[in-house]
């Protein structure tokens, strides 16, 4: 453990449905990443439960999200695919990171801002002091590298702002522990690339899609149907001026914006490539044709899924294995760090 490890880790939430969103701006981009890191895929159930969740749903959600990551091509054999709540080490490094992190960091989360509303006293302490179990997920397994969207990078930020902080208050104790530069903890570097990372309602283009839109036409989920999905692009809202064939054309178009990196991140092209091929054209012969792609590139995801959980003890078996793993990995990482902290094991 005196190198860190080309190590990559991320996590998605199993509260409501995935979406489009949640598919294009990172599970899309899971599988490929297999072939450049050592992977570490999560379902951060403790993240989920800092707003209510129903129990029951709760379940069928863990196991879904599980069951998408294999159905998009992540390999639980050569990945780790695990729920949080499996490590207990998540929780434990999370308390140890809350005692790290200052008052001030976590008043300058704007996500908290966001999701608490104006009734801010009544959230919960977890959904205020989240992102320091983000830091946890991350760095239990001394993870280099995390792909994030641009709502993401706030947390990133604070993630290596608590690593360097541990870092630097227990320098002697680390190098004492055997790392000799007196780093514990690595500078997690963000993954960012690729179109529409930022995928925005169907209904307004100034908002990000969220399966919490009061309007269900607003949001595609990764289980709709095709009928469904080909209903939602044909009537997602736009506007009556045909495409431009250059991208300052769409500069005041939300909408037409959306709906162009949409095509651009599922066809795997540039935003520009699509203008070359639809400029000119009106919605009537661009929607359909979002439409047809999105379907060839969703609908298969959605049948294996659903294949895979009409066998939930099988879902079930392969989250254990990867929590196994997982924990190896996590207890290896504890051991130093109560060292390192003064706690006597």
């Amino acid at each position: 453990m005196t190198e860190f490890q080309n190590r990559l880790f991320s996590g998605v939430q199993p509260s409501g449905d995935l979406h489009l969103g949640n598919y294009l701006g990172a599970i899309r981009r899971f599988a490929p990443m297999q072939e450049q890191f050592d992977c570490i895929f999560c379902v951060v159930d403790l993240h989920a439960i800092t707003v209510w969740q129903e129990p029951e749903v709760l379940r069928h959600k863990i196991r879904e999200i599980a069951a998408t990551y294999m159905a998009t091509g992540v390999d639980p054999k050569r990945s780790i695919i695990f729920n949080q709540s499996q490590v207990m080490q998540h929780a434990e490094l999370a308390w140890i990171f809350n005692c790290v992190a200052r008052i001030g960091w976590m008043n300058r989360m704007t996500q908290f801002k966001d999701k608490a509303g104006k009734n801010r006293e009544n959230a919960s302490l977890g959904l205020y002091a989240y992102p320091s179990l983000m830091a946890a997920d991350i760095l239990l397994y001394r993870g280099t590298h995390v792909p994030v969207g641009d709502d993401q990078k706030q947390h990133l930020e604070l993630t290596r702002d608590i690593a360097q902080k541990f870092n630097n208050d227990f320098k002697k104790q680390i190098i004492e522990e055997g790392f000799e530069d007196g780093d514990f903890f690595p500078m997690t570097e963000p993954l960012i690339s690729g179109p529409a990372m930022r995928i925005m309602s169907l209904r307004d283009g100034s908002k990000k899609m969220s399966k919490s839109d009061p309007s269900e036409m607003a949001c595609i989920g990764l289980m709709d149907s095709a009928d469904d999905i080909a209903k939602k692009l044909r009537k997602a809202k736009t506007d009556p001026e045909p495409l431009p064939s250059e991208m300052d054309g769409l500069k005041d178009r939300a909408e037409a914006r959306n709906l162009v990196e949409i095509y651009a991140a599922l066809a795997n092209i540039s935003s520009e490539d699509v203008l070359k091929e639809f400029g000119g054209q009106g919605f009537g012969a661009f929607k359909p044709a979002l439409a047809e792609l999105a379907v060839e590139k969703l609908a298969p995801i959605s049948e294996e899924t659903k294949r895979m959980l009409a066998d939930p003890a099988e879902v079930d078996n392969i989250l254990r294995d990867g929590a196994g793993r997982a924990r190896e990995i996590a207890e290896e990482t504890m051991k130093h760090v109560r060292q390192i902290v003064g706690f006597v094991s």
